[in-house]
């Protein structure tokens, strides 16, 4: 029931995929990739979660006949159509990203943003002059995902979290905006609110 339930979700997102008899998983592979070559490049290994709770996709390489490398979670959802939805995106070429989605809204109201090495926040200096190099040594605000990188696709977005720094990077009081509860959240809906409230406490709104 569950190979079948699943295979049928991935068609319908336009993502084919088969259940691997000899390794025991179900593997998903980009549409222009054959079946017998569906190992040879990035895929995709859908199972249920443990729990019963839902389903858990993750991306995975080769790493040298015949091992294999995880390189990603792409989603980690209670529902099979999310998460179909989530691996579709991951072979979308080039790849959307909820942190993408959100310097797209924030840009929409000329936020200066600046990211960190480990794609995991992004700091918005309070005096938008502020160079990069101090945009966390000054007070700013940052804005983290749940998930918790930022580079995951849209549709496993499970929600923004914004803090106000002060000048030693130490986050003031609670969260002046979060979303979501751990399932997916509208990426886009969810980069629009955040970002309007950034543009509210940064510079006047661009009309």
């Amino acid at each position: 029931m569950f190979n079948a339930t699943v295979l049928e979700a991935l068609a319908a997102a336009g993502i084919p995929a088969y259940f691997d008899e000899e390794e025991g998983i179900l593997i998903a592979h980009p549409a222009d990739v054959p079946q017998d070559r569906a190992k040879s490049g990035d895929h995709v290994m859908v199972t249920p979660r443990r729990d019963g709770s839902g389903y858990y996709a993750t991306a995975w390489e080769p790493d040298g006949t015949p091992d294999f490398a995880e390189i990603a979670t792409v989603c980690e959802m209670p529902g099979i159509s999310q998460c179909a939805r989530s691996v579709a995106e991951w072979f979308t070429t080039p790849r959307p990203t909820a942190g993408n989605v959100l310097l797209a809204a924030l840009a929409a109201w000329g936020i200066t943003v600046h990211s960190d090495d480990l794609g995991m926040s992004y700091a918005i200096p309070v005096d938008q002059t502020t160079p990069a190099a101090d945009a966390r040594n000054r007070p700013h605000l940052s804005i983290g995902d749940r998930n918790p990188s930022v580079d995951h696709v849209p549709a496993a977005h499970t929600g923004w979290t914004l803090f106000l720094h002060d000048e030693n990077g130490e986050p003031i009081g609670e969260p002046l905006f979060i979303s979501g509860d751990g399932g997916p959240v509208d990426c886009d809906a969810d980069s629009a609110a955040v970002a309007e409230l950034v543009a509210d406490m940064v510079t006047y709104p661009i009309s």
